[in-house]
């Protein structure tokens, strides 16, 4: 009889180490520190807020604009210098004519008189010029008088100073047809408010309220001019050549209507100060928040980049358009709200306010 077939042995579990295996030990806290963290692709993105959003809230200003205030005058070396050469150089003109004349009476007496009847029209018009030049300086002289008057007549406790300096006031815009009626009210309640604040904040509501009114639809007429030209001008110096100059005619046009209309030298004081507070306050290229606002809304989605520029374009206008209201007011903003940025930009892109989407 055949034994049954026993079981093989079995094994005992063994390790087994091959030279030609690499071991990597895990070490999971390392690993987790070496993974990158998580982070947004969109960091850089600035994205407005509902509240800060213009064309959610046209009532919301955009972003303030520093008031513009006037330089103050020092005395500088170069004007003394170019008055002294101006002066030299007027005396060789005068004896050139001198000897001119001489010369023509040698020749015939009528071509001397000729010559003397030229050089006092001359002297006349020369002289009408510097009348007309100094007459301008002193309206822009007189209406920051009125403005620095203003602001120590407030502080005082009697109202003495605060009626001068609204006498003063009407008698400036006493020419302007616009503010007949506030002049009208001031003379009847006249005497009845003493305290001074009340007194300069009834003067600033009566007589500047419509001109205030006037001067935003200045600045909305030369902001629309300058944005549609922009748009489809087809050079960049066209651009830079129509902006100046509708800068400059809103900036005389905001002095005439306030009072203070310059002369040639007026405007080129008025330019200047306006020019050199864009350039401190760094709103001559309107700003980075303010084109991040306004494109970041989707105004470059929905218009062309011509467009978009245009819009820029204008809204740096209007920002001029606010310096030259600054520094051609008689009275600084108290009673009043002074206009911003946000309230031009619904007049700009209609179709991107609330209020242009109404029917």
């Amino acid at each position: 009889m055949s034994k049954p077939p026993s079981d093989p042995p079995r094994r005992a579990p063994a390790a087994f180490t091959y030279e030609d295996e690499v071991t990597q030990p895990r070490d999971n806290g390392r690993q987790a520190e070496q993974r990158r963290k998580p982070e947004s692709f969109s960091e850089h993105i600035i994205v407005t807020p509902d509240e800060d959003d213009p064309f959610l809230n046209p009532d919301k200003d955009l972003s303030a604009v520093p008031v513009a205030t006037p330089r103050r005058r020092r005395t500088a070396f170069g004007k003394i210098a170019a008055g002294a050469f101006g002066i030299l150089l007027s005396l060789a003109i005068g004896l050139w004519t001198d000897s001119l004349i001489r010369d023509l009476f040698t020749r015939a007496d009528w071509l001397g008189y000729a010559a003397l009847a030229v050089l006092a029209v001359g002297i006349l018009a020369v002289l009408a010029l510097v009348v007309r030049e100094t007459v301008g300086m002193m309206r822009l002289a007189a209406v920051q008088a009125i403005k620095a008057e203003a602001d120590a007549a407030i502080l005082e406790t009697r109202p003495a100073k605060a009626r001068a300096v609204v006498a003063r006031l009407t008698t400036l815009l006493s020419a302007n047809p616009e503010t007949s009626k506030g002049r009208a009210t001031l003379k009847a309640t006249e005497g009845e408010v003493i305290d001074p604040p009340h007194l300069i904040a009834l003067a600033e509501r009566e007589l500047l309220a419509p001109l205030d009114r006037k001067a935003r639809a200045l600045i909305v007429n030369a902001s629309k001019r300058v944005s549609i030209v922009t748009a489809v001008s087809p050079r960049a110096v066209v651009d830079l050549l129509y902006v100046l100059y509708e800068a400059v005619r809103l900036i005389r046009a905001m002095a005439e209507l306030y009072g203070g209309r310059p002369g040639t030298l007026g405007m080129f004081r008025l330019l200047r100060d306006v020019l050199a507070h864009l350039a401190v306050t760094g709103s001559i290229a309107v700003g980075d928040s303010l084109v991040q606002q306004v494109l970041g809304h989707g105004l470059a989605s929905r218009l062309s980049a011509r467009l978009g520029e245009g819009v820029i374009n204008g809204l740096m206008t209007a920002r001029i358009g606010i310096a030259a209201m600054d520094l051609c007011r008689p009275l600084a903003f108290r009673a009043l709200k002074r206009p911003g940025i946000g309230d031009f930009i619904g007049d700009l892109t209609p179709s991107m306010s609330p209020r242009g989407n109404n029917p």
